[in-house]
């Protein structure tokens, strides 16, 4: 009879076991509205709290808790979280300005709420059990108040983590970097029924888009990713199998009605109705 060859035990523990999917990096952080965002919208960009340094941070409006949201380049899973709250780039300012107490993070079905200690530096959060989604939604529930009365509140970093690694942090700070071209995009937009969207258009800081449509009569999803540049009050995007389009932004009647992304010429599939701001 003919033996079989076993491996040795060592050998076994050597071969590479079936790699774990990895976890999409941070795309973009986003708010409707935000500190000095007309005067000055560099100096407070949500996507401060993305780049892990406490030189930068992100403030509500003054009065206000506009909320965040932070998307990422697919589905991410999020078990822990490290914070800094208030304004971290020095000790004045970390007292002069409100910090957050309470936050809660919001992603596709499920919530956390969680309270962070008054003080200086990085605290970690573990998010047990852990939360989902393409993109999360960050609206402070308290904080810890400033100076005055009426001081905005500040968040200095929130770095997200799935089993260990983090997916944003220093590594990114180059791509983070305020740009009047791409802010207006950035962000997820919306196509389809109003309060059931179906096609979900996504713009990241490194200069690529995805466009996920999620058929509401039960289909498989299909999701097409490509790039885009921004010059002036130029949008182009690379499709793949079409070629470079043009896309129109455009505000709507009132405030509140956010803006509008068009392509331009007759268009069909995902892509034949304008996508919108809110869902």
């Amino acid at each position: 009879m003919r033996r079989i060859p076993m491996l040795s035990p060592l050998l076994a523990l050597a071969l590479p076991l079936p790699a774990l999917a990895a976890q999409p990096p941070a795309g973009y952080a986003q708010a409707a509205d935000y500190l000095e965002k007309d005067s000055h919208p560099e100096r407070y960009t949500p996507l401060n709290i993305l780049d892990g340094r406490d030189t930068t941070v992100w403030c509500a409006p003054a009065g206000g808790k506009s909320p965040l949201s932070v998307g990422f380049k697919g589905v991410a899973t999020v078990d822990e979280v490290r914070l800094y709250t208030g304004n971290g780039s020095d000790r004045q300012a970390f007292k002069a300005f409100a910090r957050v107490k309470k936050l809660t993070l919001q992603g596709k079905e499920s919530a956390r709420t969680f309270t962070v200690e008054d003080k200086r530096g990085t605290q970690t959060v573990p998010l047990n059990p852990a939360i989902s989604g393409a993109w999360f939604t960050l609206e402070v529930a308290d904080t810890f108040p400033g100076k005055e009365a009426e001081a905005p509140v500040c968040l200095t970093d929130i770095v997200f983590y799935s089993e260990g690694k983090p997916l944003n942090g220093p590594h990114m700070a180059p791509k983070l970097r305020y740009d009047a071209r791409t802010a207006p995009l950035l962000g997820t937009w919306y196509a389809g029924l109003e309060g059931a969207p179906d096609r979900f258009l996504s713009f990241y800081v490194d200069g690529t888009y995805q466009l996920v449509h999620e058929p509401l009569g039960g289909e498989e999803p299909t999701t097409l990713t490509g790039t885009y540049t921004a010059s002036g009050a130029k949008l182009t995007l690379d499709i793949p199998k079409k070629g470079k389009a043009a896309l129109t932004l455009e505000p709507g009647e009132a405030p509140a009605d956010g803006h509008t992304l068009t392509l331009q010429g007759e268009q069909s599939g995902p892509w034949k109705e304008p996508f919108r701001t809110r869902p």
